[in-house]
């Protein structure tokens, strides 16, 4: 069952961002800011912190959960370090995906030749 609601979560969020590229002008590019950004305050407020219980990697995943992850990061770090902690918690919580993201884009970068638009 956790898979499903994983799955369920998870698609909710991609039909939404499908949605939005579709019927708006916005670009993908601030899609998946607007994402982080709302992460960071769905989970200052308290929502978003239901939705990953039930969600789990669903919830996440997905660009929602980077900032949720960077958010939570901070509290910790504030809660060790006072203020400095605001300066480097969402940082040093997203430092893996942060890497592991750096990492496979310069693997792709050596790998496949780009090739200009026509």
């Amino acid at each position: 069952m956790e898979y499903i609601r994983a799955f369920i979560c998870g698609g909710i969020i991609c039909a939404l961002s499908q949605v939005l590229i579709d019927r708006t002008r916005l670009t993908p590019a601030r899609i998946l800011t607007s994402y982080v950004v709302l992460g960071v305050i769905l989970t200052a407020i308290g929502v978003y912190e239901p939705i990953v219980e039930w969600g789990g990697c669903g919830a996440t995943t997905p660009l929602f959960g980077f900032g949720y992850t960077m958010a939570k990061g901070v509290e910790t770090a504030v809660d060790q370090y006072g203020i400095v902690g605001a300066l480097t918690g969402g940082l040093t919580a997203a430092a893996g995906g942060i890497s592991a993201a750096v990492f496979f884009s310069l693997l792709g970068a050596l790998i496949f030749k780009s090739k200009p638009k026509s």
